[in-house]
């Protein structure tokens, strides 16, 4: 991995909403980020057992005199020199080859849908199949620009909840930032199983030095659950699991929380490696 962040920018007034919460996430987690400025509106993703082409809508072409200028002037606003990606292969000679080797990748909801036509709570089918195949984590960013103060990990006692709960330990640690857990107790479960699972995994010590709060729910709807989600945190789930996150990617609760809640998500896939 290359200890950055890949951010493709759009140069329009969302697409600086999104470069600033890239450029918030990177200040907190210590990595700079590494711009991509389209001159295509398509390019191929490289994963390790899939090839993904994403299909730009045409925002992410306007005003390319402009582009460099108005992302260079972002990225020195917030401390960062300016760093952009030159694709050094070309499948087809409109269709460059884009690396995967990056620590993170930041996504509005849709890369591939002009935002006009994806509802608030919808993820884009190419979105979707980045965080299936990346072994990177995806942050998804809030509508306008939010800046976050703890980290709220969704925890259902899956393998991929784990690496989530290492992933947001690990942030909480780096940013300085207090950290929360949400469960949804199953019936077979009790807290003290889930505490189980986190002795398990020989992180107990660290997490007890950065946790906040452990919310656990056993009634209620999911949605009226999140609204104990802080507003001002940043939200890391896994998109594959049992309990809480089953199918949360492409199941119903994902929809759920992104037509819930503001917050910035940062998605751990299957593939991802901790």
């Amino acid at each position: 991995m290359n200890h950055q962040l890949f951010h493709i920018f759009r140069n329009t007034p969302v697409g600086r909403e999104t470069l600033l919460q890239s450029i918030y996430f990177c200040n907190k987690v210590g990595i700079p980020p590494v711009i991509y400025i389209p001159k295509h509106a398509k390019f191929l993703m490289y994963f390790e057992n899939e090839v993904v082409q994403i299909d730009l809508d045409n925002s992410y072409l306007t005003a390319p005199g402009t582009s460099i200028q108005h992302a260079s002037e972002l990225l020195e606003q917030g401390g960062f020199k300016s760093r952009f990606h030159t694709p050094k292969h070309y499948t087809a000679s409109t269709l460059p080859d884009i690396s995967t080797k990056f620590d993170y990748m930041c996504c509005p909801r849709s890369i591939s849908d002009a935002a006009s036509k994806i509802s608030l709570g919808n993820i884009g089918a190419k979105v979707r199949k980045i965080v299936k195949s990346a072994s990177f984590p995806v942050l998804l960013t809030s509508p306008v620009f939010k800046e976050w103060h703890s980290i709220t990990v969704f925890f259902g006692g899956s393998t991929n909840a784990v690496n989530a709960l290492r992933l947001g330990l690990q942030i909480s640690e780096t940013s300085g930032m207090p950290l929360n857990i949400l469960t949804m107790l199953e019936k077979k479960n009790t807290r003290s199983d889930y505490k189980k699972m986190i002795q398990e995994q020989n992180i107990e010590e660290r997490l007890n030095r950065r946790l906040n709060n452990w919310l656990f729910f056993d009634k209620g709807k999911f949605e009226e659950n999140l609204y104990d989600v802080p507003h001002d945190s940043l939200v890391v789930l896994g998109a594959y699991g049992h309990g809480l996150i089953r199918n949360i990617l492409f199941g119903s609760k994902m929809e759920v929380i992104h037509s819930t809640i503001y917050n910035n998500l940062l998605i751990v896939g299957p593939n991802y490696r901790f």
